[in-house]
């Protein structure tokens, strides 16, 4: 999801470090799996998922012709190029799911083959976003997508959501040049002053007249509900009955909607890094800076058990906590420059320091950018805001991350832009933050200016009649905090927690084998523990 400042500089939650074919005409499909016995497999610490009820038809026989017709279409798979063992291809959907004849897209799919002769189905997978690309995963990191036992058992499937990487409509809004502009510009007005909210609403009234002339009115259809509903397509096109599905951060959002659409057609979901979505817009952007600013402790309190720590000299955290925020207060007159030509500015700063708490395992980046940062150099953090940014060195951006996250972010949830509530919300976020407060003021400006209508979300969010859904919550996860995961966990009706006591966000394959065994053990056996396993 999205958090926010004061010139609407648009952050994203992804889970970056799980970066992580199906056969021609896969039969095996998840309710086979589960009554062919191996939910037998488990030991008395666990418990068997329930047997579906009933074997349910591929296609649901009262789906009218015109929608009918996207279930059960026949793709042409082909070669990627990637690995004998992947395979490409477009499955099309409609553009309107209100409307399916007046329109179609293609969404971009590839799949890795079990290794197994005869695998126990598909696992669809999303990595977060919105707004990642599930297709360049894949690509670039399939062997990581779960552990090897997983892999040899289900073919994983990645498909790239509707307006995200290669799927139709391709979120465009700007150059490079002013997507530059746009995330790393100077703080040319007094931060909170009247004239840098009048240039904050320039700069996203620039930005949402490039997103609808370059990509359309196609921008009103790429929302998380009818990338929902794709999925269900998908599903069917890869003959399973039921949805296999691993989705991490705002992928278990997509997951949730999902099962509260379909709830008969939830097999086998895992919602890593979960998303309440009851929360508002407002709340979900407050409880992510909190994640921020206690992952920020966190780092400060290990950093200063190193003696190269670059906080040494400030003796506690507090007093380093203090030291950053005049530092970031210092960049907002004087950016820093750095080994490219470019200057650090504050928004960019930020930017990197965020990109850096995401994972114990980066901790290390954000010591040594800081060092050099103290000495005059932004280097550091410039490198580290371009990864989050997915901008390339020749000034170029691999992906539509940016542009994606916001069109989709808009259309799901948005607040209302009163000035009394927006007043009233600023001094929460500077109170909640010593160090990313300041930055993380009206976040409700750009979404309240997007042209076209939030969509409706499913009212009901509990899945009522799904087998059971693991979600799974790290206690100190800074971009989805924990309470989020068991809020989740008990909205869901049959909801599974599983907790990380850890730091980072996500867990899976990235925090102990506790976590590893509990998700391995649902996938290729059905069963699921009988309480949190507290990993």
């Amino acid at each position: 999801m999205k958090s926010s400042s004061s010139i609407e500089r648009i952050r994203r939650t992804f889970a970056g470090w799980m970066k992580l074919s199906l056969v021609a005409m896969l039969t095996v499909s998840l309710s086979g799996c589960i009554e062919g016995g191996l939910v037998g497999l488990g030991s008395t610490a666990e418990e068997a998922v329930a047997t579906p009820s009933a074997s349910l038809p591929l296609v649901d026989p009262k789906l009218p012709t015109t929608v009918k017709k996207f279930y059960t279409q026949k793709v042409s798979w082909k070669s990627c190029g990637v690995s004998p063992k992947t395979k490409c291809g477009n499955i099309t959907v409609p553009l309107n799911w209100a409307k399916p004849s007046a329109g179609s897209i293609q969404l971009a799919v590839i799949y890795r083959k079990a290794e197994a002769n005869k695998p126990l189905g598909s696992i669809i997978f999303n990595p977060g976003g919105p707004g990642s690309s599930a297709y360049d995963w894949l690509v670039s990191n399939a062997e990581s997508v779960g552990t090897q036992s997983l892999r040899a058992q289900y073919n994983i499937v990645a498909v790239d959501p509707r307006g995200v990487g290669m799927s139709e409509p391709k979120v465009r809004c700007l150059s490079a040049k002013d997507t530059d502009a746009f995330l790393y510009a100077d703080q040319t007005e007094p931060l909170g002053s009247a004239a840098d909210l009048a240039a904050s609403r320039a700069s996203a009234r620039k930005f949402i007249d490039g997103c609808v002339a370059s990509t359309g009115p196609a921008l009103q259809f790429i929302d998380t509900v009818s990338a929902a509903r794709d999925l269900d397509v998908v599903r069917a096109v890869f003959a399973d009955t039921r949805l296999n599905y691993l989705g991490y951060s705002y992928g278990t959002f997509l997951g949730t909607i999902y099962a509260s659409l379909f709830p008969k057609r939830v097999g086998l979901l895992v919602l890593d890094g979960a998303i309440d979505p009851k929360l508002s817009d407002y709340d979900q952007s407050l409880a992510q800076l909190k994640g921020f600013d206690s992952a920020l402790k966190a780092y400060l309190a290990n950093c200063l058990e190193s003696s190269d720590c670059p906080f040494k000299s400030s003796g506690t955290a507090a007093k380093a906590e203090q030291r950053i925020a005049d530092w970031f207060r210092g960049l907002e007159d004087r950016p820093l420059p750095t080994d490219s030509g470019r200057k650090l500015t504050v928004w960019a700063a930020q930017t990197g320091l965020i990109m850096a708490l995401y994972s114990q395992d980066y901790w290390p980046y954000a010591s040594d950018a800081f060092k050099d940062a103290f000495s005059g150099d932004g280097t550091g953090f410039m490198r580290l805001a371009d990864l989050y940014n997915d901008r390339s060195p020749d000034g170029t951006y691999s992906s539509n991350i940016m542009e994606a996250n916001i069109s989709i972010n808009c259309l799901d949830s948005r607040s209302p832009w009163v000035e009394s509530e927006v007043a009233a919300q600023n001094q929460r976020v500077v109170a909640a933050s010593k160090v990313f407060g300041r930055y993380w003021q009206n976040g409700a400006l750009l979404c309240s200016m997007w042209p076209y209508p939030q969509v409706k979300m499913p009212t009901n969010l509990s899945a009522t009649g799904s087998l059971p859904i693991l979600v799974i919550g790290t206690t100190n996860d800074p971009a989805t905090p924990y309470a989020q995961a068991q809020a989740l966990a008990k909205l869901l009706k049959s909801g599974v927690l599983i907790t990380y006591n850890g730091e980072g966000h996500t867990a899976y394959t990235r925090s102990n084998s506790c976590v590893d065994t509990a998700v391995d053990r649902f996938f290729l056996y059905g069963r699921v523990p009988k309480s949190d396993p507290q990993c």
